[in-house]
């Protein structure tokens, strides 16, 4: 399996522009906001998003200096998302890194990302980038969406699969969606083209969030145990979903119960775990999994053959088979 070394090769060079482009967006006169955009310059991880915006952009005709605005948007947006997160998560660390607001607390960390975000406004208006701005904004309207039906499902424990599918369609799938058709405007794309792009992206991003969710009961290195993070959490995942509507009337309350328990009760958190792995759950989300990925790579059958495009196809698998 490639690694991502190899997958950003055909965008190298514009991985490499993006950096000086990125800390320029983030540029401000206010010493604290600079010192905190500074920071967040140097905590950013592996750069997924940027990399898709410009690896569509190539597949689809080529880079071009809106390419740059696009992943600018992107990358403004995302980091915007994390900050208000952890906030909302009261996380401590981000990407081993300590959060936005464990550092300078919530409310500085609450206006940091209102400032990505109206920087983002910005540069799309003086870059004359409203179309780019339309596929981002449309973004930041469904991973809202996404979080609060989220909320509301998970109180009661009510998540159905068709519900968890435009959850995670909304919150997670609608971002990598918009990072390849952003690339694909950007490169003069025609809408057809575009909207198929965007269609890939939201695949991809269905996938990735599938495998987030088996990834939590897979065995860590350290420890040799799941982490079972989310389901301490109360995340309604797919293996647990399945599993759940699997079971009778009375078992399936029993484990409804334990789910509400497994937090403090760490007992009862094994026996869910030992429970959803040995039951259908894992194969039935790895089967759709699969079924998502395998969907996205066809798709890029429609597109001209390129280094772009392979390196899409490289992105997917890689997507779908990492380890953490």
């Amino acid at each position: 399996m490639a690694d991502l070394a190899s997958i950003r090769q055909p965008v190298a060079r514009e991985m490499r522009e993006f950096q000086g482009c990125f800390k320029e967006a983030m540029r401000t006169s206010v010493p604290l906001l600079d010192h905190i955009t500074r920071y967040i310059v140097k905590s950013r991880g592996k750069q997924m998003r940027p990399m898709l915006v410009y690896l569509s952009a190539q597949a689809c005709g080529g880079s071009t200096d809106r390419s740059h605005v696009a992943a600018t948007l992107i990358e403004l947006l995302h980091t915007a998302t994390l900050v208000h997160d952890d906030v909302v998560d009261r996380a401590e660390t981000r990407r081993g890194f300590f959060s936005i607001n464990a550092l300078w607390k919530s409310k500085i960390a609450v206006l940091v990302g209102d400032y990505l975000l109206s920087r983002g406004l910005l540069i799309s208006m003086e870059q004359d980038a409203v179309d780019l701005l339309r596929i981002t904004s449309r973004a930041v309207e469904s991973m809202s969406e996404g979080e609060l039906l989220q909320i509301e499902k998970a109180r009661r424990l009510d998540i159905t699969e068709e519900v968890y599918f435009d959850i995670i369609r909304r919150k997670t799938a609608s971002l990598i969606a918009a990072c390849c058709a952003a690339g694909a405007a950007s490169a003069g794309a025609d809408e057809d083209r575009v909207e198929h792009m965007r269609a890939f992206g939201e695949a991809v991003g269905i996938a990735f969030q599938i495998k987030d969710d088996l990834l939590d009961f897979a065995p860590t290195s350290a420890t040799g145990k799941p982490k079972g993070g989310d389901l301490k959490e109360r995340k309604m995942t797919l293996p647990l979903i399945h599993t759940l509507q699997q079971q009778t009337g009375s078992r399936r309350r029993s484990m409804i119960r334990d789910i509400k328990r497994s937090a403090d009760r760490p007992e009862v958190a094994a026996r869910l775990l030992e429970d959803i792995q040995s039951g259908p759950g894992i194969a039935y989300a790895e089967s759709k999994m699969a079924e998502h990925r395998d969907r996205a790579v066809a798709m890029l059958n429609a597109l001209p053959e390129s280094p772009a495009r392979a390196a899409l196809a490289e992105l997917v698998e890689f997507t779908t088979s990492r380890k953490r």
